[in-house]
């Protein structure tokens, strides 16, 4: 059964309520809300029309037998939970069923909750870290920070929470601190850190130690064209030792890469970009090219939580109640793609949505990966 799975790995999230004044389990409710997620539910009144509509189908796994709660009654069980007990249930999960592979790459950066701010505070929005791994597709884990500024002081926690012993992690510029590269190499990782204006001295060294490369062939070139456009990338990359100054502070600094970026488009102006990178690991220039454009991954699946989950348009807000509903659109989103059928996310939440039988499947994608760990 699968909440026999799912209860496996979320057990330790703490009920909030009192004993006595409880008429719904916590875990019915959560897996419910878990269910309709999958299936396409936007906020609390789609859950409960989902469990409504499904409710036969409920009944006969040993869940909601009597009746369902009311729409405000899920948000109030959903919004008490506790967001970093739930994380870490959702962390463990993935780390049970996710394989890390040597130098895999796992890319981490923030997205902001659109619709998430306080009605009378608008600056209140909330700004979501995650860790990403490009080459399987999975949400690896999440953790809120108030503002996006913030990503900073929340990123060692998350990497903290995982296991990147052997990965190689890209994180955008924001993130290229001492701090955050020690931590991951600490971790038994490596790092992969853009680097912009906000490590002037460090960005000036780079550029010094590839001027002469600018005008050399490239050891990558990748040649694309799509959409109307034609785009080169080239990659460079030269040991740290090339770098002038002491930048010791960088532990373990092995490798600095540059990527060359020309890109025609009909009817506007060239542009032509250059990119730079600090590692931890002595990188081909192969290497690099390809872990960077797997950072990108993680933009896509940004893009997927938008366009097919919606979640900017979710005006979920209150207690914990956009956290945790974020990170049960996560779980969701690793669900559909475990799930092998040959169609859109959207495709298979519609299917989902029209009869069990889907939900079936894609629970069984996702939680048969848990009982086999």
């Amino acid at each position: 059964m699968h909440i026999d799975h799912f209860k496996e790995h979320f057990h330790t999230v703490t009920d909030q309520r009192q004993s006595a004044k409880t008429t719904y389990c916590l875990f019915e409710v959560l897996f419910g809300s878990l269910c309709s997620v999958i299936a396409g539910a936007k906020g609390w009144f789609d859950i409960r029309e989902y469990i409504l509509g499904h409710h036969d189908w409920f009944k006969r796994n040993g869940l909601f037998l009597n009746e369902i709660p009311a729409d405000d009654t899920i948000a109030r069980i959903i919004s008490t939970i506790e967001p970093k007990q739930f994380q870490e249930c959702f962390i463990n999960w993935m780390s049970s069923i996710h394989t890390l592979t040597k130098g895999q790459v796992i890319a981490i950066d923030g997205k902001t909750l659109r619709g998430s701010y306080n009605r009378e505070d608008r600056a209140s929005t909330i700004h979501m870290i995650s860790a990403y791994a490009s080459s399987n597709k999975l949400v690896l884990g999440q953790l809120k920070t108030e503002q996006k500024s913030n990503e900073i002081t929340a990123i060692p926690e998350l990497i903290k929470m995982l296991d990147i012993k052997g990965a190689l992690i890209t994180i955008d510029a924001m993130a290229c601190q001492t701090k955050i590269a020690k931590v991951i190499t600490d971790k038994g990782g490596d790092y992969l850190l853009a680097v912009k204006s906000n490590q002037g001295k460090l960005r000036k060294a780079i550029e010094k130690a590839f001027s002469k490369e600018r005008a050399n062939m490239a050891d990558t070139v990748v040649f694309e064209e799509s959409h109307g456009r034609i785009e080169s990338r080239q990659c460079y990359v030269l040991g740290s030792n090339k770098l002038e100054g002491d930048l010791s502070r960088w532990a373990s600094l092995k490798s600095i890469v540059m990527i060359e970026n020309f890109r025609f488009e009909k009817g506007k102006k060239l542009d032509l970009e250059y990119r730079y990178y600090i590692s931890s690991k002595e990188l081909s220039a192969e290497q690099a090219a390809n872990a960077v454009r797997e950072h990108w991954g993680i933009e896509s699946m940004h893009w997927v939580l938008d366009v097919s989950m919606n979640e900017d348009a979710c005006q979920i807000y209150k207690g914990h109640g956009a956290e945790n509903v974020a990170c049960l659109r996560h779980m969701s989103l690793n669900m559909l793609r475990e799930e092998p059928t040959k169609l859109s996310i959207v495709g298979k939440q519609k299917r989902c949505m029209m009869n069990t039988s889907m939900l079936e499947a894609v629970l069984n994608a996702g939680f048969n990966s848990m009982a086999k760990n």
